[in-house]
């Protein structure tokens, strides 16, 4: 018997938490690397020296690694426990996330290869390419949940194995439309505003006066974009289709106009000279986002059915029963520790400000 064998049927308690626990990680990921991206997208615009970019890199020196273990410990989580929700997304998703592994892979080979020549050519070309390698994965997150909000189209693919977990029959270009578009846009300029947020939480001197300015002014048209899409998505999108809930419905408004109201309490906190709150404002924002996501993403993954008889949920893409106990109990030992771990790292190890004058001199070009 396979996956697409089983029938739809009521989820079960820890088939509800796993979800839940799903939607937490990627909320970490929103959160940590959120600001982490911000902040590659504004090397190459708000460093106006060698010194002032290292130091804008400085800021995530400590993090970035770290903050993309959060994508595969949620990534790790859904193969655990909803393995056909992971083989679906991977089989036929090829080409979107082959461009955020393309996105991580040029982030992390110029952060390390930065610092490796002098030449004010090399630094800057490596500079564009973390810009490059942070704005691909936030837009193509962006674009890509919003398409689950509108619901994936499923089919059946058979091969001669027998049936298989259903593919996206999607041709890229597809997924583009004014509305994952806006999601696309939302993405990215809401974690442009967490980056500048978080670089004038982190820095002083003029570095911080510039992050402030464009930390305000990328924040309006966050509000904006964020305004037009939840609207758009609660409205258009919620019910569409099947088994949503409408408590959660309820719910996706409320965190809809928490972001809008996390953005415009970041941006009066920013022009108030208040960089921790305004970071924790985007914060806000960023963690709303995700859960106005995943209340549309239940129970049916963000999957459309509706061209095939097989039905992929919360409950037909599910470990077993004994997995996910085994699995809740190692959870709930350590997810406390790592979240007090980073807790710790950030506010006790790493919560110093930074500026110019902690970067050796700027470099001679050659």
């Amino acid at each position: 018997m396979t996956i697409l064998d089983f029938p739809a049927v009521a989820p079960t308690i820890f088939q509800v938490i796993w979800l839940i626990l799903v939607a937490v990680l990627w909320i970490a990921f929103f959160f940590f690397e959120g600001f982490d991206f911000g902040v590659g997208m504004l090397v190459p615009f708000l460093g106006k020296t060698d010194q002032e970019r290292r130091l804008t890199i400085n800021a995530v020196g400590p993090h970035w690694d770290g903050n993309e273990v959060w994508l595969l410990t949620a990534g790790g989580a859904m193969f655990a426990a909803f393995p056909a929700w992971y083989a679906t997304l991977f089989s036929g998703l090829y080409l979107p996330l082959f461009l955020v592994l393309v996105g991580l892979i040029l982030r992390g080979v110029a952060f390390e290869y930065r610092s490796k020549n002098e030449s004010s050519l090399w630094r800057t070309t490596w500079d564009w390419l973390i810009a490059v390698g942070s704005l691909l994965p936030p837009l193509v997150f962006g674009v890509g949940f919003a398409n689950f909000i509108k619901g994936v189209p499923l089919v059946e693919h058979t091969t001669d194995f027998g049936n298989v977990v259903p593919l996206v029959p999607w041709v890229f270009w597809v997924l583009f439309d004014p509305f994952t578009l806006i999601g696309g846009l939302l993405v990215v300029s809401l974690f442009v505003a967490h980056g500048a947020f978080f670089i004038g939480l982190k820095t002083r001197g003029e570095l911080h006066a510039r992050a402030q300015k464009v930390g305000g002014l990328v924040a309006i048209v966050a509000a904006v974009l964020a305004l037009a899409f939840v609207v758009w998505a609660n409205l258009g999108y919620f019910g569409t289709l099947p088994g949503q809930v409408g408590l959660l419905g309820i719910v996706a408004w409320v965190a809809g106009a928490l972001v809008v109201v996390g953005l415009a309490c970041a941006w009066f906190m920013n022009s108030k000279d208040r960089d921790g709150w305004a970071f924790i404002g985007s914060a806000i924002a960023t963690i709303m986002l995700v859960v106005m996501f995943f209340c549309h993403f239940y129970p049916g993954l963000g999957f459309n059915n509706s061209l095939t008889e097989v039905t992929l949920d919360i409950s037909s893409a599910s470990s077993s029963p004994a997995t996910l106990t085994l699995m809740t109990v190692v959870a709930g030992i350590m997810t406390p520790i790592v979240l007090a771990y980073t807790a710790w790292s950030y506010f006790f190890v790493f919560r110093r400000r930074l500026s110019v004058e902690n970067i050796p001199g700027a470099v001679t070009a050659r």
